[in-house]
């Protein structure tokens, strides 16, 4: 019998798991028909009752005292709210026996209710109290006799009291703790060489200004960056809420040169990040040209939507086909219609590094290190875009393994200069904006470079609405003359209800 143990508030759950051996010890009347039929497989009769003289007249307990009590924890059998808890060990008759007479050497009023340690073991909780007492011995039931009913009764209101008790307790802890220990922190990774130190740190000004849950940076540059990001980083405000790493740029010594001149300089280290950051579980990559306009925990949240077999989420190369670049010029394989960017990419680090990947090469499956340099040697005269590329090849043959998320999380100038063509962007906003391109620092697409300078020049701690979003929409609206300036409310759509969540958040933590 499955049984989930359900508070008072609905949807919480403490603990749901397999409870046959406990009903029968606990509940001598059962638990409805499965308890019946625990009782009848033992020899007993209707009600699961134990083997003995017959039982007392009257309807069976099960159907009656306890069922009706135990609704709180009846209705949750399989319902959304429910959480498993792993089944205790094997249930040891010896270990009861002598926790029984421990109980009954401790204090006068009989041994604890028989399996119950078992309960609380599964649920992980410590009484904070003495277990209830399961009385002295039984009388015995005969003809015209209510004893065992009224002992039985008395036993299943006090265990499931006690229950409520110790999880509601449980609750309460859990619920001061979360308040007092914030969640565990999102990892972000950023690879930045040459001149990207300004536009690097706008990104991860973007990402602080907004999430809820702490973050760690895992911030990959030259060495003669890492100063200046110290120093930069070192002055934010937001002590407690960030925390940064700042890793050399390092590639496998055999081959260093060639990844390195592979594309853009530095660009192919995000595909050795899985094997760097080894303690690191899941990892949100993005380039330096990223601008987040909503919560990093709202992407971050896609990792809960992996199936089995999925290990990361990039959005498609292009929307629309007949300007897509993979479809018309790419020579060799690509993931799906109109390929992957790998712009934005989260990572279930632990499954990339345990996964064999299929592949063109052998019949052998091949691990996360074993396949990068053989794919660069075959397809190296093929490839343009570099890792990307790479990274199409390595799903064009594991398709299974990748989560494809919407074209509002990966923003792009393609998306708007030959017309708007992401409609989940048109219906809700940009959501992650990649000026790639270099749009950001030229005149071409000016939409795009003043979203990148209102969140540069905005300074934390001023009110967002006066200092970030009226100015913006104002330079905005005068970019109605391009393609993507037609559609400027989309760039500010999302970040609107963004700044309106920040500001509901924090009048709620005064």
């Amino acid at each position: 019998m499955s049984m989930c143990l359900q508070l008072d508030k609905p949807g919480t759950c403490l603990g749901h798991f397999f409870t046959r051996p406990l009903v029968r010890d606990v509940f001598p009347g059962g638990l409805g028909k499965e308890g019946g039929r625990e009782g009848r497989r033992a020899g007993g009769r209707a009600g699961g009752r134990a083997p003995g003289p017959a039982p007392p007249p009257g309807p069976p307990l099960a159907r009656r005292g306890w069922r009706r009590r135990a609704r709180w924890a009846s209705r949750c059998r399989e319902g959304p709210g429910c959480c498993r808890a792993p089944l205790p060990g094997p249930w040891r008759r010896e270990e009861e026996e002598e926790e029984e007479e421990e109980d009954a050497a401790a204090g006068a009023g009989g041994a604890a209710v028989p399996g119950l340690r078992r309960l609380l073991a599964a649920l992980r909780l410590q009484p904070a109290g003495p277990l209830p007492r399961a009385g002295a011995r039984r009388p015995a039931a005969g003809p015209g006799t209510g004893g065992e009913e009224r002992r039985g009764r008395q036993v299943a209101n006090a265990t499931a009291e006690f229950i409520r008790t110790e999880c509601r307790s449980a609750l309460q802890h859990r619920y001061d703790y979360m308040k007092a220990h914030p969640s565990e922190k999102m990892h972000l990774a950023v690879v930045a060489c040459g001149e990207r130190l300004e536009e690097t740190v706008t990104m991860l000004r973007s990402a602080i200004i907004f999430s809820i849950k702490p973050l760690q940076f895992h911030i990959f540059a030259e060495d003669q960056l890492h100063e200046s990001f110290k120093d930069i980083l070192d002055d934010l405000p937001y002590e407690g809420k960030i925390n940064y790493t700042l890793y050399p740029i390092t590639f496998p010594t055999e081959s260093a040169t060639e990844w390195k001149k592979l594309f853009k300089p530095c660009a192919s280290q995000r595909l050795f990040l899985p094997l760097i950051l080894k303690n690191v579980d899941s990892l949100l990559y993005v380039d330096t040209d990223i601008l987040f306009l909503r919560p990093v925990d709202d992407i971050w949240s896609f990792l809960r939507k992996f199936n089995s077999t999925q290990i990361a989420a990039m959005a498609p190369e292009h929307e629309e086909p007949r300007i897509g670049w993979y479809n018309r010029f790419a020579r060799h394989p690509y993931y799906g219609v109109t390929g992957i960017n790998s712009g934005v990419m989260l990572m279930n680090m632990t499954r990339i590094r345990r996964k064999y990947f299929k592949n063109d090469m052998t019949t052998v499956r091949l691990q996360w290190g074993e396949i990068l340099m053989p794919l660069l040697k075959k397809y190296k005269l093929n490839i343009t875009w570099g890792d990307q590329d790479l990274l199409n090849i390595m799903f064009f043959h594991n398709p299974e393994s990748l989560y494809v998320f919407p074209c509002q999380w990966n923003y792009r100038p393609d998306h708007c200069i030959y017309g708007s063509n992401c409609k989940e962007a048109e219906e809700e906003g940009i959501f992650i904006l990649h000026g790639n391109r270099g749009v950001y620092h030229d005149d071409k697409q000016p939409t795009f470079r003043a979203v990148y300078e209102a969140i540069k020049n905005y300074t934390f701690g001023d009110d967002l609405v006066h200092s970030l979003l009226r100015p913006l929409e104002l330079e905005l609206q005068k970019t109605m003359h391009t393609y993507c300036g037609r559609v400027y409310k989309v760039f500010i759509k999302q970040l609107k209800k963004s700044i309106r969540d920040l500001s509901v958040r924090r009048s709620k933590g005064r």
